[in-house]
């Protein structure tokens, strides 16, 4: 199965409960008042938040006024063009530190630790050189599953005993990373409750750690979002932001929700861009993700 046709099956309740008929409304509608009306309605239900959807259709009003577009087609291709451009980055992940640490952040339950395994599989299939880091050393049998999923994408995972200051673990696992020359660590981190301030205090200092510990590397830190709980997980995610830098979002359960409306919303309520997108249980089921393809998949009349 291709990229388009995987994307496209993920999307499938997305697109048959909501997005494919805001498609059909705008393409068989003449532009007009009640079209803007139904379609922020619409936009509205698919999870995309009360905001975001006005300024969506405010977009696309000022666009048909400037572009003289007369049918409901053209509103359609105008629409897709500015969701492309609103969840588009304004640049592309660093990559190219020696090595990269990625720190992978979120509360509990939203996919974390296979997050982190689909990301291993995925760069390592890119010829890239992966170690993981089990900074998650309160969880019991956090390394444990981290070391199961090590093992099944062929990477080393770099732990300390259960207790251990999870700063330590990341330390040590970029210093190490870096003597063997590995690409990329990718480094698991506790499962934090939002309104936990000592909690989020140790996510800024396992941050600062990761940067100190080798003077070559850059850091990137992702927080993995649950797209099944939309506009809730957004509302959540700005203090992990603020405490830990975050650059960037992993959605997962894409394929699990039939409001996917979220994934449109995120950079413009947290100012990130979606990184990777989940569309499955499969280790190979994390793609980097690409708005473009996104769009066209979500408003696609068959896959």
């Amino acid at each position: 199965m291709g990229f388009f046709e995987k994307l496209g099956q993920s999307l499938k309740k997305t697109r048959d409960s909501i997005f494919g008929a805001i498609g059909a409304m705008v393409t068989a509608s003449e532009i007009t008042d009640e079209m803007y009306d139904n379609l922020e309605e619409q936009l509205i239900l698919a999870d995309v938040g009360a905001d975001v959807a006005m300024d969506l259709v405010d977009q696309l009003r000022r666009e048909v006024k400037a572009n003289h577009l007369k049918t409901g087609p053209e509103a359609m291709q105008a629409l897709k063009g500015i969701l492309c451009k609103m969840m588009s980055p304004e640049e592309e992940m660093h990559l190219s530190g020696q090595p990269t640490v990625i720190l992978v952040i979120g509360v509990n339950g939203v996919g974390k630790t296979t997050s982190i395994a689909k990301l291993a599989k995925l760069y390592t299939s890119q010829g890239k050189k992966v170690m993981l880091a089990a900074g998650d050393t309160f969880r019991a049998a956090a390394a444990e599953q981290l070391g199961v999923w090590a093992d099944r994408v062929g990477v080393t995972l770099v732990r300390h005993s259960e207790g251990s200051d999870p700063a330590a673990v990341i330390y040590d696992a970029v210093e190490s990373a870096a003597a063997r020359h590995c690409d990329i660590v990718i480094c698991d981190t506790a499962g934090r409750l939002h309104n936990k301030k000592n909690l989020m205090d140790e996510l800024s200092k396992i941050s600062r750690v990761a940067s100190k510990a080798c003077d070559t590397a850059t850091v990137e830190t992702l927080l993995v979002l649950d797209a099944i709980t939309g506009q809730n997980a957004i509302n959540q995610a700005s203090q992990f932001i603020d405490a830990a830098g975050a650059t960037g979002i992993i959605l997962t359960k894409l394929d699990g929700t039939a409001k996917g409306g979220a994934a449109i919303a995120i950079k413009a309520k947290l100012g990130l861009p979606v990184r990777y997108v989940g569309v499955g249980e499969g280790v190979d089921d994390l793609m980097e993700f690409d708005p473009a393809a996104f769009v066209d998949a979500l408003f696609a009349s068959e896959v």
